[in-house]
């Protein structure tokens, strides 16, 4: 088994990026999720569940910004860091069932955002006071997370794709691509779903923990580059990737948590068994 992709999406339902090679720190990938698009009257976080369009707002990564851009509607540049814009405001956000201190990044991307999206907006980042432990079911001392739904990293094998499309093709529905499951880390030569076995995997040095399937939502069915959406895959998900503990869930991919807390990763990288 290798990598066969590393994709990281610096804001939480955006647009996402590919990479030959990354660094990963406590909260994950670098660059992963390191922002969030939130409603400036309650800090409640938002996604493509209920606002697909930020799926067409694309993102780049410089050494020192985060820029946001669409076609037709200009871009807003934002620094990584607060300290490189001067920015002292915080904002107690949340993100699921967490409240967590997060930067403020100021009013020009909230605008940007506020307009995109027809409504009342801020974008915040992950700064120095922030924490988010991962849930304590699943976690170790020391596991947190960024603004990701729950886990550091998402796993998806080309095989286990490459298996629903071939039940897509009987129902005479097209292939889907891999940025509908937005995942981390695509696995190459290995057994359709086999990364559901995996208990512990080592990429190079490190090792990541299987920290459960990652149940699926909405934003499965909205295409990455029109924001529309359709029935699939959740339909075909439903008659054969049901949970069995939970069977209200369709489950594709696999949550990992990485017990080495910092490294390198890059495609071609072999995964193996740890």
């Amino acid at each position: 088994m290798h990598i066969s992709a590393l994709h990281i999406y610096p804001v939480k339902s955006c647009r996402g990026l590919s990479l030959r090679t990354a660094e990963f720190d406590e909260h994950g990938l670098v660059g992963d999720r390191r922002f969030l698009v939130v409603n400036a009257a309650d800090n409640m976080f938002l996604t493509q569940r209920t606002h697909p369009r930020m799926a067409l707002i694309e993102t780049a990564l410089t050494g020192e910004n985060l820029i946001l851009s669409s076609p037709n509607r200009g871009s807003v540049v934002i620094p990584l860091r607060a300290e490189m814009d001067g920015s002292k405001t915080q904002r107690s956000v949340t993100v699921w069932k967490n409240t967590v201190i997060a930067d403020d990044c100021g009013d020009a991307p909230a605008g940007w955002l506020s307009q995109f999206l027809g409504a009342d907006l801020r974008l915040v980042r992950i700064g120095q006071a922030y924490n988010r432990p991962v849930k304590p079911s699943k976690a170790q001392p020391g596991d947190v997370v960024s603004f990701a739904d729950a886990y550091p990293f998402l796993a998806i094998s080309e095989a286990s794709l490459a298996d629903l499309n071939d039940r897509l093709a009987l129902k005479d529905e097209d292939p889907l691509p891999m940025n509908r499951f937005r995942p981390n880390l695509v696995i190459a030569d290995c057994e359709r779903y086999a990364e559901d076995m995996w208990t512990k995997v080592k990429i190079n040095d490190a090792v990541f923990r299987n920290a459960g399937p990652c149940a699926r939502c909405i934003v499965t069915t909205t295409d990455q580059f029109t924001a529309q959406r359709g029935k699939e895959p959740l339909k075909t998900f439903a008659t054969y990737r049901r949970d069995s503990v939970e069977p209200t869930n369709v489950n594709f991919g696999t949550n990992l948590i990485h017990e080495t807390k910092r490294g390198i990763l890059s495609v071609g990288d072999e995964v193996a068994p740890a």
